[in-house]
C-alpha cells in the first residue's frame, strides 16, 4: 500500500511517499482510510520535537476516518462499518490498525473528512472547556487562533455547552469571517484585542501562547479561567503570579492526549459527550484544505505557515 514516512529529521519537505506492507498486528481493527487528519504533533515529529518519537523511519497520521476492512471478534466492528478512529501512527497510508477501543461508530450524516477532523480538536476542546474549565451556562468565552482547527472546534464546543458570548481572536479580516462561521459571537484583531473585546471574560481560551498572554489574564472577570492548549506562535510565555491574585484568576494547563489516551474508556466518554451535537450539527468541523496523500509535504507546509483556516485533510 502507499503510505508517507518520515525518514528523516529534516522537516515536512522531506517526507516521503513510499510503498510499505499493510498493517495485519492480530487484536486491531483494520481500517481503509478515507481520510486522515493532519495536526501540529506530525509536524513536529518531522523534526524530532514532539514528545512520542518513534524510531525511523515511520508512517505517522493520528487520526483517521473510514471503512472497516476487518475487526477483532466481539470489538463491536464489522467489515463495512464507517468508523472515525485514533490510530496514534500509521494513518498517513491507504490502511491503518487502531485500538478497538479507540474506533467509534461513525453516523451516516457526518461526512469522512469531517470525521478527519473531529476527534483530536473537539475531545481536547471538550476536555479544555468542559473537564478542566468547568464552562458554566451563559459564561463568556474568548478563543485565539479561532480560525484554525482547535479555534473553530473551541467556538463550537463552547456553544454547544451553553456559553453565552463567544469571542473570536484572528490575525486577519479574512480568519474573522472563518472564526463568524464557526459560530463565534464577535470577532476582534489580534493586534490590541484587549481593547477590542468589550468588556471582561470568564474563560480565554489559548492554544497560541506567545505576547499576547499577559494581556489575556487582563481580560479575564473575576474566578476567570485561562487554559493552556498550546504554543503556535512559538514562545512559551511565563506567568507574573501576583496577576492570578488581583481577581482570583486561574492559569489551567490543558494536556488532554497524555490524560486521556491513559485512562481506559476516558476518551469513549468525551466521544458519547460529543456526539449529539455532531449529529445535529451544532459540531461541524470546518475542512480548511484537502490534500491528495502524495502531498503531504505541502499540507504540513501549508499547517506550519499557517495558510489554512480550519483543519487540514489527507486523502488517498
Amino acid at each position: 500500500m502507499h503510505a508517507i514516512q518520515i525518514t528523516s529529521l529534516d522537516g515536512p519537505e522531506a517526507v516521503e511517499f513510499v510503498e510499505v506492507p499493510e498493517p495485519a498486528e492480530p487484536g486491531l481493527v483494520t481500517i481503509a482510510v478515507a481520510a486522515a487528519g493532519v495536526a501540529f504533533p506530525e509536524l513536529l515529529q518531522t523534526r524530532g520535537l514532539y514528545q512520542v518519537t518513534p524510531e525511523l523511519p515511520f508512517v505517522p497520521g493520528a487520526e483517521v476516518a473510514g471503512i472497516v476492512e476487518s475487526a477483532p471478534e466481539r470489538s463491536g466492528f464489522a467489515p463495512g462499518d464507517r468508523v472515525a478512529a485514533l490510530s496514534l501512527l500509521g494513518g498517513f497510508a491507504e490502511k491503518v490498525q487502531a485500538q478497538p477501543q479507540l474506533t467509534f461508530a461513525l453516523p451516516d450524516e457526518v461526512s469522512f473528512d469531517q470525521a478527519a477532523a473531529f476527534i483530536f480538536n473537539y475531545a481536547t476542546c471538550y476536555f479544555a472547556l468542559i473537564e478542566r474549565g468547568h464552562l458554566a451556562e451563559g459564561e463568556s468565552v474568548l478563543v485565539h487562533g479561532a480560525a484554525g482547527g482547535i479555534g473553530t472546534a473551541a467556538i463550537q464546543v463552547a456553544k454547544a455547552f451553553g456559553a453565552g458570548r463567544v469571542v473570536g481572536v484572528v490575525s486577519s479580516e479574512e480568519k474573522a469571517a472563518v472564526a463568524l462561521a464557526a459560530g463565534a459571537d464577535d470577532v476582534v484583531l489580534a493586534d490590541g484585542f484587549r481593547g477590542r473585546v468589550g468588556g471582561k471574560v470568564d474563560i480565554v481560551v489559548d492554544p497560541v501562547g506567545g505576547d499576547r498572554f499577559t494581556d489575556s489574564l487582563r481580560t479575564l472577570a473575576e474566578h476567570g479561567r485561562l487554559l493552556v492548549i498550546g504554543f503556535t506562535a512559538g514562545e512559551i510565555p511565563t506567568v507574573k503570579v501576583n496577576r492570578l491574585l488581583l481577581n482570583n484568576i486561574s492559569v489551567i494547563g490543558v494536556g488532554w492526549g497524555a490524560y486521556a489516551l491513559s485512562r481506559p474508556g476516558h476518551i469513549r466518554g468525551e466521544w458519547d459527550a460529543l456526539l449529539p451535537h455532531l449529529r445535529s450539527g451544532a459540531l461541524s468541523p470546518m475542512v480548511g484544505a484537502r490534500y491528495r496523500l502524495s502531498e503531504a509535504a505541502q499540507a504540513l507546509l501549508a499547517l506550519e505557515g499557517r495558510r489554512v483556516q480550519g483543519k487540514v485533510i489527507l486523502v488517498p
